[in-house]
């Protein structure tokens, strides 16, 4: 005869199914507070650096991007 009154997973309970989910509330508060961490050290770090338009029209002139004309209208419309 099976004995139900003591729980249905006789002997498979108890310890087992609280380790199981310790196991999965420590994952879920891991995974939370990993997130909140990445979502926090984002908007930390040095700015990006601001070139002037002029260095990038430079670099874009010797990497044959745009013409000399074009260059030079470049440094004329930024002076």
């Amino acid at each position: 005869m099976w004995h139900w009154a003591d729980g249905c997973w006789w002997g498979f309970g108890g310890g087992w199914m609280a380790i199981g989910w310790a196991v999965i509330w420590v994952v879920i508060i891991g995974l939370v507070v990993w997130g909140v961490i990445s979502l926090l050290k984002r908007g930390t770090g040095p700015p990006p650096e601001r070139r002037h338009p002029l260095d990038i029209a430079r670099e874009r002139y010797a990497r044959g991007e745009i013409s000399k004309e074009e260059f030079e209208q470049i440094k004329k419309d930024l002076s």
